[in-house]
């Protein structure tokens, strides 16, 4: 089949518009990968669609349909390598040559194992011209939680924080309600959407007793409130809070993780598993090889000082989540981490703004680590 030489301009555009599609899924998929796909010929879209729910249609079957015959000959853009084996759908890579597109362009490489190269394989061998590669970057970035998991064996780690201008978390007494305001508020809302699982600590829970659930605002599109409600991780090494604490109800699951020598309630039925504990405290990188395991692409912390602190000095954090609002809490107030112990300038952990906004009187900052 003789291909119809598109302009690089045009590959870049509709790239682009795969990835926007794919996007409408970050509150939905997990724990599988965002993808869109684009089918055109030139700059004619012919089809679009992006994966909405595991065990539902992939992105490339959804733009086939709409793309109907116009398919053939058609070029296929498509955020991640489609995959070539049979889970929950049939294989994408068996679905496009079907339907005998001429052309995929996919953003980048499937580092899944059952995947991994074997989509554009089977493509290449069927006769279609495959190119990978463009906007790999914006493609990696999209998916980071799912990389993450793939690649490294554990979630994404992202530690929400709301602080004063001097740098403090709460006044002394532990009162943090409210340090910021309702737009900035109503913003984590949607972090928590697309985070799989929410993280705390039991002294969070004993002090301030957190529903940690997805809220999110009635007007928002219909594709996000499709969203799947994130498990609630609650770290108590003796499950001291079993017995109370919003954090058990509502429909969002719950898990504890304990000690291993931690005494079971009598009748204890939440879902929970024991981690080890190193000189009193759990060894968080256990905890999140568990959450991988069990499919935990992202990880928001909403902790105190003390655990937030442990996450940043274990070198496991991957961004920072950070609200700071204009207002002064004093010397007394409580820090935003403890534990980390700078003793020189070269101790610093230090760390890159990767975006700034203003929500309201607030300002969002999204930063992460220097070596990420």
């Amino acid at each position: 089949m003789t291909l119809t030489p598109i302009s690089p301009a045009t590959d870049h555009a509709l790239m682009a518009r795969a990835l926007r599609l794919a996007e409408r899924g970050a509150y939905s998929t997990r724990p599988n990968p965002m993808v869109g796909c684009v089918i055109a010929h030139g700059d004619e879209v012919v089809g679009e669609g992006w994966h909405r729910r595991k065990g539902g249609p992939h992105a490339e079957v959804l733009a086939l349909a709409q793309a109907g015959a116009r398919a053939r000959g058609a070029t296929a853009y498509v955020t991640l390598e489609p995959c070539s084996h049979d889970g929950s759908t049939g294989p994408c890579a068996d679905a496009l040559i079907a339907a005998g597109v001429a052309r995929v362009v996919a953003a980048m490489r499937d580092p899944f194992p059952q995947v991994n190269g074997a989509g554009f394989a089977r493509l290449q061998a069927a006769g279609i011209a495959v190119e990978s590669g463009l906007m790999e970057a914006q493609a990696r970035a999209l998916n980071r939680g799912f990389l993450s998991r793939i690649e490294r064996g554990r979630p994404w780690v992202r530690v929400k924080l709301a602080a004063s201008l001097d740098g403090r978390s709460a006044l002394a007494s532990g009162e943090s309600k409210w340090i910021s305001g309702v737009p900035a508020r109503r913003d984590v809302q949607h972090w928590r959407a697309r985070a799989g699982a929410i993280l705390t600590g039991a002294g969070t829970v004993l002090a301030d007793d957190p529903q940690l659930t997805v809220r999110l605002p009635e007007d928002v599109p219909e594709w996000q409130r499709e969203f799947v409600p994130p498990l609630r991780v609650v770290l108590d090494p003796g499950l001291a809070t079993v017995a109370r604490g919003r954090v058990r109800e509502g429909e969002a699951p719950t898990l504890y993780v304990h000690a291993p020598d931690a005494r079971l309630p009598r009748g204890f039925a939440a879902d929970h598993v024991a981690v080890p504990v190193r000189e009193g405290r759990f060894d968080l990188g256990a905890v999140l090889r568990m959450l991988a395991e069990r499919g935990i692409n992202e990880v928001q912390v909403e902790a105190g000082a003390t655990l937030a602190g442990a996450f940043v000095a274990a070198g496991l954090v991957d961004e920072l989540l950070l609200y700071v609002a204009p207002t002064l809490l004093g010397a007394h107030a409580r820090p935003l981490f403890d534990g980390l112990d700078v003793a020189t300038m070269a101790e610093r952990h230090e760390l890159r703004i990767v975006e700034l906004r203003r929500l309201g009187e607030d300002l969002r900052l999204l930063l992460r680590p220097v070596s990420r």
